[in-house]
């Protein structure tokens, strides 16, 4: 039986494209550090547990520890608003509480 051109070219093709995947550096990560977090519909007054503050921002979640963290924002918007600079103002997050993830199942 005689092979053509055509398919000695496919079959080249299709083996080199199999060694490049085999070869290529594999990335896993096992356990991520970045958190993921929910971020809570709508704007709530945030206060902070020790009573020295109380603004409107955000509410996040971090699904993977429980820990509830407040984003504030200064106004009813989605993100922080600074009237007085020209440059965008960054939200610092503070701790609000902690959901006791353990006892679920």
């Amino acid at each position: 039986m005689r092979v053509d051109l055509y398919t000695k070219v496919v079959l080249t093709l299709i083996v080199g494209l199999l060694c490049v995947l085999a070869l290529r550096p594999i990335s896993v990560e096992a356990q991520s550090s970045r958190p993921d977090l929910y971020f809570e519909p709508g704007y709530n007054n945030l206060r902070k547990p020790d009573g020295t503050a109380s603004v409107i921002g955000k509410v996040a979640i971090d699904l993977k520890t429980g820990s509830i963290w407040g984003f504030p924002t200064g106004v009813e918007g989605p993100y922080p608003i600074n009237f007085t600079d020209n440059k965008p103002p960054t939200s610092k997050p503070f701790l609000l509480g902690k959901f006791d993830l353990t006892g679920i199942n």
